[in-house]
């Protein structure tokens, strides 16, 4: 049986409260949202925390709203939430994409955008979709808010830039019009981790690509992008080989591991494939011709 090391528990009832429950006790204390990832490694004692603060009550932090020329997710904000909202559809569906293809309605119905980012397992989907997208987050603590780009706030496998005593309270996403993305993924069997996902996200003037953000799960991509297949098609046309030469770039430049999943030609493959197949989408998603 697996049986999770002794804990005390709190739960917080503000985001304030939060902050200060993490600095009454200590960094062995631990934040629970969803839990679908940290109370499976309690229980393998992957992670011992001395306290277990349970942030459910939040409510403050379940929101998706549009602010100025951005939407905001409140970290709280579950995966159930992102799929059925309207705005996120309009706007980004690389992420109802990605949701569609998160494990099941039981832990989309718990999990959060909040806890999957700092969970940072590096087959994480919305990870890969937020870098992307080129979100950034709001990480808060005594001392006021700081705001980091995704693209800088995963340090490696289950590291982020959260210091204890921060909570991250916010993912913002730029709104930019004449842009479309998409987000594909092969797995083993419905709701199970990544063998490779690709997501993308492109904005187009005319047939020219303006700018671009390719995210990559489960190969080992460096803060989950390939930034070389991206420059390689900022200010170059819409064609079949642009994006075919893109997925070739991404998978030169991605790092997957032998396992279980697969060998590492063969994950390199996939790279390849579902990043051109994710560029097309978008292009037509962003000229309008697919939903």
């Amino acid at each position: 049986m697996q049986v999770p090391a002794q804990f005390a528990y709190e739960k917080a009832g503000s985001v304030d409260e939060v902050i200060a429950l993490l600095r009454k006790h200590g960094p062995e204390s631990l934040i629970v949202a969803g839990g679908h990832s940290l109370i499976p490694m309690m229980k393998l004692r992957l992670a011992e925390p001395s306290t277990l603060i349970d942030i459910n009550g939040l409510a403050e932090l379940d929101y998706i709203r549009v602010e100025g020329d951005e939407v905001r997710f409140g970290a709280m904000t579950r995966h159930g939430g992102v799929l059925e909202s309207a705005v996120v559809r309009e706007h980004f569906p690389i992420l109802t994409d990605a949701e569609r293809l998160i494990a099941d309605p039981i832990v989309r119905n718990r999990g959060t955008v909040g806890g999957s980012l700092c969970q940072a397992d590096p087959s994480e989907d919305l990870s890969a979709a937020f870098s992307a997208l080129r979100a950034s987050v709001v990480i808060r603590s005594a001392d006021g808010e700081r705001v980091v780009p995704v693209r800088e706030f995963h340090h490696g496998p289950y590291e982020t830039a959260v210091a204890h005593g921060e909570l991250l309270v916010e993912v913002r996403v730029p709104i930019s019009p004449g842009t479309g993305s998409a987000y594909h993924k092969v797995e083993r069997r419905a709701g199970d981790w990544a063998v490779v996902s690709a997501g993308a996200v492109l904005t187009l003037d005319g047939d020219t690509v303006t700018e671009v953000g390719i995210g990559l799960s489960a190969v080992g991509a460096a803060h989950f992008v390939a930034p070389e297949a991206e420059d390689a098609l900022r200010g170059g046309p819409v064609s079949d080989d642009a994006f075919a030469e893109a997925g070739r770039i991404a998978a030169a430049h991605s790092n997957p591991s032998a396992d279980q999943r697969g060998p590492v030609d063969y994950k390199r493959h996939l790279v390849a494939e579902l990043t051109a197949r994710t560029l097309h989408r978008a292009a037509a998603r962003a000229r309008g011709q697919e939903a």
